[in-house]
């Protein structure tokens, strides 16, 4: 069975944090945008959730070099609202730059991320 194919978006935001709250609130805004990403049609990657209880069992590097992987194989790369004070999604958004893979930038309005226009359309496409 055939279906067409799906944009695939790769959410880059902020996830270590100074305490396990912190990591955790960073999570659940990266999940809260990667669902609306879903719903608007893309198929997402979402690293917060990938590694969530990973922390510790291997260096940050391992994730990092893990993550710009899947940049490298994404359509587009959104990012969380707050993705400028994360050391790792600048990286991703500079790697996204270099290889010209489209980037996104979501906004929040009342404490819950929304999509920009322009993602929305890319999506449609």
């Amino acid at each position: 069975m055939s279906s067409p194919s799906k944009r695939v978006v790769y959410i880059a935001g902020p996830f270590r944090g100074a305490n396990a709250w912190e990591i955790e609130q960073n999570i659940r805004r990266a999940e809260e945008l990667a669902l609306e990403a879903w719903k608007a049609g893309a198929a997402v990657l979402c690293p917060h959730t990938n590694t969530r209880h990973f922390g510790g069992v291997l260096p940050d590097e391992v994730w990092l070099a893990g993550d710009q992987e899947f940049v490298v194989r994404s359509n587009a790369v959104l990012t969380t609202p707050d993705w400028g004070r994360s050391f790792g999604a600048t990286a991703e958004v500079a790697l996204a730059r270099e290889m010209q893979i489209p980037i996104f930038h979501s906004y929040q309005i009342d404490g819950h991320p929304r999509l920009p226009a322009s993602f929305l359309a890319w999506v449609d496409k």
